[in-house]
């Protein structure tokens, strides 16, 4: 087959890569984006969106699409600590407010979907179906790939390449940027089960020294329900996930007896570790964006808002660095980096500090009884793992210590 040129190849039609494509092509830029999978799919994931990445979902013109096809408005988040502590923080009384007062919980296979005929429709095509097999380089910079189509290989030659393949990406594992530890192993493992009992319009969290257990609502009378575990509790899975998931629920007191096996509507599906990152999400003609770039671990919700909200850096400064003719060299990327670090940079530390915390349940516990009785300081934290208010919300001495004292 002949090689393919083009301004832009994105490895990963997922949200990051398919909003990426959509949002480049719209700037005029001829854009390829690749993806193993065929849409649409499913994925073990959250499903649960902020009414940030609502607001950039928007600004794609699918969410009337989205509802149509039965996307829930979330309220909030409910958070029961290991000691029976609890807190219930609200989009809606968060300051600053969101740009609407909900969130949406969909399922990945719609949302997914959508998103790769968003990037159709704007100009940009979406090869299904097809491998990253390898980076192709010139004079040591990056200048697009090798892929296996189900006709054969080809060669993708591009200006810019974007790694968005996801926790386990090749693109960054080619670039020798990815790393690991220094955080917490964990694995999650997901299904799909109908009539979940007295779930309301907040997703609900669940934390036990072994893990903890997410709840979210994604249809009439379908809910996603996710188990997040260490490293070290997850092995007896192998060969067994669905017996481990649902003898795994009844050890959370607020989820025992709410989940019927027999409702179950789609298979357990496992993905992790999650204590991965990259030590750079630019590199000579390519970048990173979405987990590939750097995980956000599933407790916040933030990792579909992180990789919609990176998906308008790739577009706004890709585009910038593609404008002048020649390489596009790491120093034209650099306000790329830079971007991700004021938009991300804070949120990085409340994730760590909240996936730490977890593990001294008397101290997390602690936490969630001191702001769920100052429902505005919940609804503050809220609002920073909801993506819409900064993150010195938070990591400021007057409310931490209010966390704890």
């Amino acid at each position: 087959m002949r090689d393919l040129l083009t301004d832009v190849l994105i490895v990963g039609a997922g949200p990051a890569g398919s909003a990426s494509a959509a949002f480049l092509a719209r700037r005029g830029l001829d854009v390829v984006a690749v993806d193993r999978a065929a849409f649409p799919r499913d994925k073990a994931c959250s499903e649960y969106l902020s009414p940030e990445a609502v607001r950039v979902l928007d600004r794609l013109g699918v969410v009337p699409d989205l509802e149509r096809a039965g996307a829930r408005p979330l309220a909030g988040t409910v958070v029961r600590g290991p000691r029976g502590a609890r807190l219930h923080g609200l989009f809606a009384e968060a300051r600053p407010r969101p740009a609407r007062p909900t969130g949406l919980s969909v399922p990945r296979r719609i949302l997914d979907a959508r998103l790769v005929e968003a990037a159709r429709d704007a100009g940009a095509r979406i090869c299904e179906s097809t491998v990253l097999e390898d980076l192709l380089y010139d004079r040591g910079a990056v200048a697009g790939a090798v892929v296996r189509e189900p006709g054969g290989r080809r060669l993708i030659r591009a200006r810019l390449t974007v790694g968005a393949d996801g926790l386990h990406s090749l693109v960054a594992q080619r670039l020798g940027v990815r790393g690991s530890g220094h955080r917490p192993r964990r694995f999650a493992f997901v299904a799909h089960i109908e009539s979940v009992r007295d779930l309301g319009d907040s997703a609900e969290m669940h934390v036990e020294s072994q893990g903890y257990v997410g709840l979210n609502r994604i249809g009439p009378h379908l809910a996603n329900v996710a188990l997040v575990v260490p490293a070290a509790l997850a092995a007896p899975a192998r060969g067994r996930a669905d017996d481990f998931f649902f003898d795994a629920l009844e050890r959370f007191p607020g989820v025992q007896g709410r989940v019927d096996r027999r409702l179950m509507r789609r298979r357990v599906l496992a993905a992790g570790p999650f204590a991965v990152w990259s030590r750079r999400v630019i590199a000579d003609g390519a970048l990173l964006v979405g987990d590939a770039a750097d995980f956000f671990d599933p407790f916040t919700g933030e990792g579909i808002g992180a990789a919609l909200r990176g998906s308008e850096m790739v577009a706004e400064h890709g585009a910038a660095a593609l404008a002048a003719p020649g390489p596009v060299g790491v120093r034209r990327l650099a306000p790329y980096a830079a971007a991700r670090r004021r938009a991300f940079g804070g949120k990085w530390v409340v994730e760590r500090l909240i996936g730490y915390a977890m593990a001294w349940p008397a101290l997390f516990d602690r936490a969630v009884e001191r702001l769920g009785r100052r429902g505005d300081m919940a609804h503050t934290l809220i609002g920073v793992t909801g993506d819409f208010v900064p993150a010195r919300a938070v990591l400021n001495p007057v409310f931490l210590a209010r966390m704890v004292l």
